[in-house]
């Protein structure tokens, strides 16, 4: 865990270095305009990169409940899935700003903020710790029984008689003369 946190800083350093001599030899334009764009490459680098992480934590948990999920309930599965991810940022919105409001932090007093940055980090790094419950197997190797993964679509024929949403379509008109 050292070793990554010190790469971290190791190339936090070098992107600095790049930074100062991007500035010192591309950026010799008054000092606004040169902030402006600053500003303006920081806000797209930082949303592509919240967004890419944001993906990068996702796939494996979409891949995963793929696997465990049981055919026919997928659907339902993902929308269960993206439920729990919405009350999970609803509920970190709302718990930090009681926690704001507990700590008696406001515009003009900071005297607790530190420890409100303590405990957003401590429940940032929470879900490391319960890691252990993911299952460590291969992405493209399967979770469930073989009997759970066959599909029942083209395994039997459906009966759409005693459908109540069935497609009209492809329906069967019992007094029709072609029949």
């Amino acid at each position: 865990m050292l070793y990554v946190v010190g790469s971290i800083s190791a190339v936090g350093a070098v992107v600095s270095f790049l930074g100062i001599l991007l500035y010192q030899n591309a950026f010799s334009h008054p000092f606004r305009q040169t902030l402006f764009w600053a500003q303006s490459l920081y806000v797209v680098i930082d949303a592509a990169i919240l967004h890419m992480i944001s993906r990068l934590k996702w796939m494996p948990l979409l891949v995963l409940s793929s696997k465990l999920c049981p055919s026919g309930i997928d659907g339902t599965f993902f929308a269960l899935l993206m439920s729990i991810d919405h009350i999970g940022e609803f509920t970190a919105s709302w718990g930090g700003g009681v926690l704001l409001q507990l700590l008696e932090v406001t515009r003009t007093t900071f005297d607790d903020l530190w420890l409100a940055i303590l405990v957003r980090s401590i429940f940032r790094v929470r879900p490391i710790g319960i890691l252990f419950l993911i299952p460590s197997s291969d992405p493209n190797v399967a979770i469930l029984p073989t009997e759970m993964l066959r599909s029942k679509k083209g395994d039997d024929e459906l009966d759409i008689t005693n459908m109540e949403m069935a497609s009209l379509v492809n329906s069967v008109d019992n007094n029709s003369p072609h029949t």
